[in-house]
């Protein structure tokens, strides 16, 4: 009995030992929780923002972390469902405790996942979706540093003011949030522009064969073809306008898919002479953004492109909020997103409210070509590291490799 009475107290102080250390490893560090497609249709654009985020974090977490803590990173895979999404959210939120969650790339998904962060007062920081709505909704608590969908085609509007000068045009896009949002915003710009929209027409993703859709399309015989898609359907869209001789003076597409390598990995040669806004490239003149670029070609051995400096630049911004933070908790972090104003690889960051918006990050977008199987930046004159070809040769002009 004695001994029983001796062990007791002993295992009692083992037991809370060890709760004393776990509770102080937790301690040791700062949580983000991160919301993104790690499976699935859209698996590479949440590949390659996975990447910089956690390059990103590397680098903060080398320099000391926020307040003498390390970054931990606890990433949650929305699998592109919007109700997949709002379940990570709640996880995060309800079992991992964070005081901060970004990411959010498709629009849909971001929507749903935005209005559960603003539900339970956590600050969230938009990396990609970019439908205007999520900034439209007077919330709080939503921060997004990425333009929105009506100004993702800025350039590609002067583009086509001073250079192209189309006549007509006709609008593709994936009937998405995000689609929907962006077709909407460039019908807009095209009427501004004294361009006539001869049909807007949406598709369900992942279709098989757009060739009924191409083939309406050659009969109106369009100066401008503007797809908004992401990869897959990018490349199934321009692949077969190939094969039914679609010849446009230009295809233009609304970022997402057509800037990824996968593009071209899955289009060929089709991609060639292919425009496509973006919003950034890596000869902006912002500090940090040719290093970022250069880094992650060393890290990964692949290019990166806008999606992947945008979570680069997130987690900077988190950090910037982790470190400016009264406490690490989720109303002083949310106060301290509020103030931001910083320097990005990805551009300048501060929140302001301008027209429905409300801490909304507001920058300027890029237009590039796909030349030689590389995605060259052509516009603004600026930044451009290639001259643009245009006007494009029709499909039975070019050169046979």
């Amino acid at each position: 009995m004695k001994g029983i009475s001796r062990w007791i107290p002993a295992c009692f102080a083992a037991v809370l030992a060890l709760a004393l250390a776990g509770a102080a490893a937790e301690a040791e560090t700062v949580k983000v929780g991160i919301v993104l497609p790690l499976t699935g249709e859209q698996a590479k654009f949440g590949e390659i923002e996975k990447r910089s985020f956690e390059m990103a974090a590397e680098e903060i977490n080398a320099k000391g972390g926020v307040k003498g803590r390390k970054l931990e990173l606890l990433f949650e895979d929305d699998t592109g469902k919007p109700d997949v999404g709002r379940s990570a959210v709640e996880k995060l939120i309800s079992q991992s405790k964070v005081p901060v969650l970004t990411g959010g790339y498709s629009s849909s998904v971001t929507a749903a996942v935005t209005a559960v962060a603003q539900q339970f007062k956590v600050p969230f920081l938009v990396t990609t979706g970019s439908a205007d709505e999520v900034t439209e909704k007077r919330y709080d608590y939503i921060f997004r540093i990425n333009p929105t969908a009506s100004e993702y085609p800025a350039s590609v509007v002067t583009f086509l003011q001073e250079v192209a000068k189309p006549k007509t045009a006709v609008i593709l896009y994936e009937n998405s949030l995000f689609g929907q949002s962006s077709s909407k915003s460039f019908e807009k710009d095209c009427d501004k522009l004294g361009i006539k929209v001869l049909t807007k027409e949406g598709y369900n993703k992942g279709a098989v064969d757009f060739k009924p859709l191409l083939t309406k399309v050659k009969a109106m015989n369009p100066d401008l073809v503007y797809m908004v898609s992401y990869v897959m359907d990018a490349a199934l869209l321009i692949r077969q306008a190939k094969e039914l001789d679609l010849n446009p003076k230009l295809f233009i597409g609304g970022a997402a898919g057509f800037t990824l390598p996968e593009f071209r990995k899955n289009a060929g040669d089709a991609t060639e002479f292919v425009y496509s806004a973006t919003l950034w490239v890596d000869s902006v003149p912002y500090a940090g953004a040719l290093e970022y670029s250069k880094k992650f070609l060393a890290k990964y051995k692949e290019a990166t492109e806008y999606h992947g400096a945008e979570a680069y630049a997130s987690m900077y911004v988190v950090a910037d909020a982790l470190r400016r933070a009264k406490s690490i908790t989720p109303k002083d972090v949310r106060d301290a997103l509020a103030t931001t104003d910083m320097m990005t690889a990805f551009g300048p960051v501060k929140f302001i409210s301008y027209e429905k918006k409300t801490q909304q990050n507001k920058l300027p977008t890029y237009m590039v070509q796909w030349q030689n199987g590389k995605l060259e930046t052509v516009w603004p004159k600026e930044v451009a590291k290639k001259k643009y070809v245009f006007p494009v040769p029709n499909w039975n002009e070019r050169k046979k490799k």
